[in-house]
């Protein structure tokens, strides 16, 4: 796994080009945002020490932002089957955050449309 540190964290190469949905990263460009949420997402055990600093983070751009946690979610659900317990815990965390931040789940809101249009 290779990974890079920057101001005395270690940080997953691999999550940060996912979380910024470029191939090659220049650390010193990434948001200190994306920072923190690569943490948790690469250790779900951190998340609850962090809830308050996701909750009130100062994002620019609320739907461009929403786009790093969706890739998550996915990224998640192609590679379950590799490690089950890794994966699931990550679309864990990027569920809460995602719940946390915008109060709903963007992928999760489609299943409940389907779910009332079957009841009708």
């Amino acid at each position: 796994m290779d990974v890079i540190f920057f101001k005395d964290k270690k940080y997953s190469l691999k999550t940060l080009e996912l979380l910024t949905g470029q191939i090659d990263v220049d650390i010193e460009k990434i948001h200190e945002n994306i920072m923190i949420i690569a943490q948790v997402v690469d250790d779900p055990d951190k998340l609850p020490y962090f809830l308050e600093t996701i909750k009130f983070l100062e994002i620019d751009d609320l739907e461009k932002f929403r786009f790093v946690l969706l890739r998550v979610q996915i990224d998640a659900q192609l590679h379950l089957n590799e490690d089950i317990e890794k994966y699931h815990k990550r679309l864990f965390v990027s569920q809460i955050i995602e719940k946390l931040i915008y109060g709903e789940l963007l992928l999760e809101a489609g299943k409940e449309d389907e779910e009332d249009d079957e009841e009708d």
